[in-house]
């Protein structure tokens, strides 16, 4: 009888011995799979709702001039790179690369002599079997660098800031956000149960007013990028103190568009202000923009924050670790960031994004910030096909990238190019992104605009 089961069954049995005795196990022949099928009556994908949906969600940002395309470039990143497409190279005025180190030969051959030693990736969490030497001494240099008690490295910034605010807030507490930090601030408070406030973009009068309705919350936490990633803006670190002072509450700082380069040690928004570090329980930031520009994320401040971070943040429990690589490259970074080097890079970046600033502004563009902001430069333009347009015509006809920003990564009727100057940037390379600015300036009567 159990062979005519056998038999009637389209998969065959084959055995194996354990311990003198046989033991059966299904093989299941490939064409077994191509016998299953789905049953029932589908919708048709191009007739459904959500096809139409979406068809007009792309077509209205088609329209309005929102639509983002992605142009690819086929070098390593730098102040001058090769897209598909140019025959020759162009000035990269749009990366994140404040310092110019995401190519820095010593980065480089860091990462080189990490994946020979420590292999290419943990394919793990860091709980189970993803933590290695070298991301506990990547966390030691930050921890230094900093002057903070203890720090935790995330897969990026973004999980950083989604990890942080659930572990730390309850429903109890509130958390006071200012209104133009950025989308990965915005995510991370919305994952946490604590009341949810936010006040004008630096306006302090907005902020000691939602800590006066927040002041019966057991825990009041003012959250604040150090530098705004669109508008270039520094965030009055002295005058936050001073209301976390009035109303016993904490502050966080996100120095993602900071780290590395604002600060006489480029430590970020406190030291810009002359702040003790121990005014903020925490710091996160990234290792992707001018830290080398590859991923990676971390959180940095109090002992006891980052013990209930390894502990509670989701982002860190469940997401692989850094690759090895990227790790060992990161020390790497600190280590030029201390040195005389780090130093000069620092200088440098400030004197381009001075001549810059200085150089826009005297040829009418709105230039937000003024000479002293930092090496984020928007340039206003208010429509967003026309940042769109100006952004390919930079390319085209004068070899430069740089990129329009429109709704929904900026306010409808704020459009803009941002420009970002990096230390990699000559005095020549500057010169020729003004000159360029006013040709098309005069082309499209930016000058007789309305300031926005």
């Amino acid at each position: 009888m159990f062979f005519n089961k056998l038999a009637c069954n389209p998969c065959c049995y084959s055995s194996i011995f354990f311990r003198g005795a046989p033991v059966l196990f299904k093989v299941v022949p490939k064409s077994f799979y191509s016998m299953q099928a789905t049953s029932g009556v589908s919708q048709s994908w191009t007739n459904s709702a959500l096809y139409q949906e979406l068809q007009e969600t792309l077509g209205g940002a088609r329209q309005s001039g929102t639509y983002k395309h992605e142009r690819v470039i086929t070098s390593p990143q730098g102040s001058k790179v090769h897209v598909a497409g140019s025959s020759s190279s162009v000035l990269n005025f749009c990366a994140n690369n404040y310092l110019g180190l995401a190519n820095h030969p010593k980065v480089v051959e860091s990462a080189k002599r990490a994946l020979d030693t420590y292999g290419f990736g943990m394919a793990s969490v860091r709980f189970i079997c993803g933590t290695q030497d070298v991301h506990k001494e990547l966390e030691k240099k930050i921890t230094e660098f900093h002057g903070t008690e203890d720090t935790i490295v995330f897969p990026s910034c973004f999980d950083a800031n989604a990890g942080f605010f659930e572990a730390i807030l309850g429903s109890e507490d509130a958390v006071i956000s200012d209104e133009l930090n950025h989308a990965s601030i915005i995510d991370g408070i919305r994952l946490c149960k604590a009341q949810r406030m936010r006040y004008k973009h630096l306006d302090m009068e907005d902020l000691a007013r939602q800590l006066e309705q927040a002041k019966n919350a057991r825990i009041r936490l003012i959250a604040t990028d150090g530098v705004f990633s669109m508008d270039g803006d520094i965030a009055p670190m002295q005058e936050i103190c001073k209301l976390a002072d009035k109303y016993d509450a904490f502050i966080f700082v996100d120095e993602c568009h900071s780290t590395g380069f604002l600060g006489r040690r480029g430590t970020g928004t406190a030291e810009h202000w002359n702040v003790s570090s121990d005014r903020i329980i925490c710091v996160n930031s990234t290792l992707g923009k001018a830290l080398g520009g590859a991923t990676g994320g971390f959180s940095t401040g109090k002992k006891l924050i980052i013990d209930v971070l390894r502990q509670k943040a989701r982002p860190y429990l469940f997401s692989n670790t850094l690759a090895p690589s990227v790790a060992s490259a990161s020390i790497t970074v600190f280590d030029i960031l201390s040195s005389a080097e780090g130093q000069q890079l620092r200088e440098t970046l400030w004197k381009n994004t001075v001549q810059f600033r200085t150089l826009m502004g005297q040829a009418g563009f709105d230039v937000r910030g003024g000479v002293s902001g930092p090496p984020i430069v928007p340039i206003m333009l208010g429509d967003a096909a026309l940042a769109s347009r100006m952004a390919d015509e930079m390319l085209k006809e004068f070899g430069i990238y740089v990129i329009g920003f429109s709704y929904p990564v900026v306010p409808k009727g704020r459009a803009r190019i941002r420009v970002q100057i990096s230390a990699a940037h000559s005095t020549d390379d500057i010169d020729k992104l003004v000159n360029a600015f006013i040709s098309l300036g005069e082309r499209h009567n930016i000058f007789k605009r309305n300031k926005l």
